[in-house]
């Protein structure tokens, strides 16, 4: 659970939550985040935006991506199903009442998935400051290449006292949401469990910042965490 700031505001609050499932008689690991305005934010612009990913448990690749979004009157209503094997993404735009199939690349990941995928397959012991990782992603209709670099390890004060950090640089899209390329910087616990521990955000309007309010079920201790004496 993550507590999430715009400015001077509490602005909400968002959630992961991983469970295990099947579908289309495959076993995945079903993924959803959420997060909704709250306060006196939410009277002047409502956000409440729901994701959904499912994805292999073996490879780490996602089979379905939804995005249900509302942000201040602005909707998306998407499932994207992945055909790895014949390259393509089924595109169901709800909102529109439009389907379509576009190619995608190997091992292409959606926005939910690629966050797993690093975490499985970057080894934290290996790395070095300036480290980049690449991998192809798809949103919404669109195949791009995303890129992750590593900005050095830290020591970030959190609700649950100190804790080790790795502090990451993940390359957005500039635009509607994103100042610029480089507006975004995610510090994850230095430990097996990779957590993201702090998100900061330069946003087209304003900041964002979002810190991690609660947790359970971790795999692994919480070893980076240097508890409150």
């Amino acid at each position: 659970k993550f507590r999430i700031h715009y400015g001077v505001f509490n602005a909400s609050y968002a959630t992961m939550h991983l469970t295990e499932t099947t579908l289309n008689e495959k076993p995945v690991y079903h993924i959803k985040g959420a997060g909704k305005s709250t306060g006196l934010l939410h009277l002047f612009f409502k956000v409440d935006d729901k994701y959904e990913t499912y994805i292999d448990r073996n490879e780490v690749k996602p089979y379905r991506f939804i995005r249900n979004i509302y942000e201040g009157g602005y909707t998306k209503d998407i499932q994207i199903d992945f055909d790895h094997k014949n390259g393509k993404a089924l595109v169901h735009d709800k909102k529109n009442k439009k389907r379509d199939t576009l190619d995608i690349k190997p091992s292409t990941q959606d926005m939910m998935s690629a966050f797993y995928h690093l975490r499985n397959t970057v080894d934290i012991h290996d790395l070095k400051k300036g480290d980049s990782f690449k991998l192809p992603m798809f949103f919404d209709k669109e195949n791009f290449e995303f890129k992750l670099k590593f900005l050095g390890r830290d020591t970030l004060k959190t609700k649950f006292g100190k804790a080790a950090a790795l502090q990451f640089r993940p390359y957005v899209m500039s635009g509607r949401v994103f100042r610029e390329e480089e507006s975004l910087t995610v510090w994850v616990s230095d430990d097996l469990n990779k957590v993201p521990l702090q998100i900061k955000a330069k946003l087209a309007v304003g900041s964002l910042t979002a810190s991690l309010d609660g947790y359970n079920g971790l795999k692994h201790p919480f070893s980076s965490l240097i508890k409150r004496k």
